[in-house]
C-alpha cells in the first residue's frame, strides 16, 4: 500500500485532477485535462488485486463481485478524498480516481457568475446543473450548497453516489447520505425524504423517471430541489428529462416541469490563457417566457429565449465566452472551439451581432 499512497499524494501535490491505474500499463494523471504517464512501477496483478481487497468498502464487496464495478469514496488521511471508480476490462482490475478538493471551493475561486448565487438562493423549485462528464457539475454544485449553508436557516438532506465534498453545518444543518452506505438505492431513499423535513434536497445525479418525479413532487410542495444531468446544453436539459418517460406521460410531466422548474445551469470548462481552467456557463431562468414555451411544447425556441433573456440572468453559451474572451480569460481560439454556433462567435468578435433569437421568438 505504500506505493498506492505514494501514487495518490503526487497526484495531489503535482495539482492531477485524475488517476488511473491499469494493469501492466503506465501509472496516468490527468493534469489541466491532458494525459500524462509518470514515472513509477507498472501495476501487477498482485499488487492490483491487494488494492482492490483493501480499499474497497465492506458493504460494496458483494455488489462488486455480482456486478464487476462500483463507485465509493476514498478517504486517505493526510493525503486527500478520492471519487473512485472500481472496474474491469479484459478480466482485470482498474481504478479511475478523481481527487476531491476537501474545502468547497467558492463562487470566486470556481469562477462563477453572480446569478449562480441568486438561483442557489431561491427558496424553492428544481435547479439542474448541466454538462459533460468532468466538466465540473459535481463542483459547482458543492459550492451552491455551501452557499445555502453559508448564509440561510435550512435543512439540507444530500443523496450521493458516493460522497464526495464533506460539508460542515454552518447556518444550516446538513445530512448527507450515499447510497449503498446510509440507504440501499436513490428510489428508497427518495420514498421517504420528504419525512426528513428538508428545505433544501440534493440529488447526485437525475438518473430515471422516479428520481425526477419525485424530485418534482418535492418542488411542488416547496422544497429546493438540486441536482445534475447529463446534456450538452441547457436547453435540450428539457428534452433530457422528457425522454426518462413513456411517450404517454411526457405531456403531464411538461406541464408540470413547466410549473417547478427553476432554472438549468450548463458548463463547459475551458482552457484560460494562465493555463487554468475556466467555466462557460449558459444559464436558462425559467421566466414567464420561457415557462409558456414548455407548457406550450416549443422547445426548439427555447435557446432563442435563452439569447434574448440577458436582463433576466440568462445566457448562451456564444454570449459566455465572448465575455470571457473580452475579460482576457480565454483565447478566441479555445472560444470558437467551445462555441455552440462558431461561426456566430467569429462574427461577434468582428462586431457584427445578429438579432436573431427576437426574430425567431417574433
Amino acid at each position: 500500500m505504500e506505493l498506492f499512497y505514494k501514487i495518490l499524494k503526487t497526484a495531489v501535490e503535482g495539482g492531477a485532477s485524475d488517476v488511473h491505474l491499469k494493469i501492466n500499463a503506465p501509472v496516468i494523471f490527468r493534469i489541466s485535462r491532458e494525459l500524462i504517464a509518470v514515472e513509477c512501477p507498472n501495476p501487477t496483478k498482485e499488487w492490483m488485486n491487494n488494492i482492490v481487497e483493501t480499499i474497497t468498502p465492506a458493504h460494496l464487496r458483494q455488489r462488486l463481485q455480482e456486478e464487476r464495478g462500483i463507485d465509493f469514496s476514498y478517504f486517505v488521511p493526510g493525503i486527500g478524498r478520492f471519487r473512485t471508480n472500481l472496474f474491469q476490462q479484459r478480466g482485470e482490475w482498474c481504478l479511475a480516481m478523481r481527487h476531491v478538493k476537501t474545502n468547497v471551493p467558492s463562487f470566486q475561486e470556481l469562477g462563477l457568475l453572480e446569478q449562480i448565487k441568486t438561483i442557489a438562493s431561491s427558496p424553492r423549485g428544481i435547479v439542474l446543473l448541466a454538462g459533460s462528464t468532468g466538466c465540473g457539475k459535481s463542483t459547482t454544485l458543492a459550492a451552491m450548497v455551501e452557499h445555502i449553508n453559508a448564509n440561510f436557516k435550512r435543512h439540507i438532506v444530500t443523496l450521493e453516489d458516493p460522497i464526495e465534498y464533506v460539508f460542515e453545518d454552518n447556518q444550516s444543518v446538513i445530512e448527507q447520505r450515499e447510497v449503498g452506505l446510509d440507504t440501499l438505492s436513490f428510489h428508497t431513499a427518495l420514498r421517504h425524504i420528504l419525512r426528513q423535513d428538508p428545505d433544501v434536497i440534493m440529488i447526485g445525479e437525475m438518473r430515471d423517471d422516479v428520481t425526477f418525479t419525485s424530485a418534482m413532487s418535492a418542488a411542488d410542495t416547496g422544497h429546493l430541489v438540486l441536482s445534475t444531468v447529463h446534456t450538452t446544453n441547457a436547453s435540450q436539459t428539457v428534452n433530457r428529462i422528457l425522454d426518462f418517460f413513456k411517450a404517454d406521460e411526457r405531456e403531464q410531466i411538461r406541464r408540470q416541469l413547466a410549473g417547478t422548474l427553476q432554472a438549468v445551469i450548463c458548463q463547459r470548462m475551458v482552457p484560460t490563457i494562465a493555463g487554468s481552467m475556466t467555466p462557460a456557463l449558459e444559464i436558462m431562468i425559467n421566466t414567464p417566457t420561457v415557462r409558456k414555451l414548455i407548457e406550450e411544447n416549443r422547445l426548439d425556441k427555447l435557446p432563442a429565449a435563452i439569447e434574448t433573456g440577458t436582463e433576466d440572468g440568462m445566457l448562451n453559451f456564444n454570449q459566455a465566452l465572448f465575455n470571457l474572451v473580452k475579460e482576457g480569460k480565454i483565447t478566441e481560439k479555445e472560444a470558437l472551439a467551445k462555441a455552440t454556433n462558431a461561426q456566430a462567435l467569429e462574427m461577434n468578435f468582428k462586431g457584427i451581432f445578429l438579432d436573431e433569437g427576437r426574430r425567431i421568438l417574433s
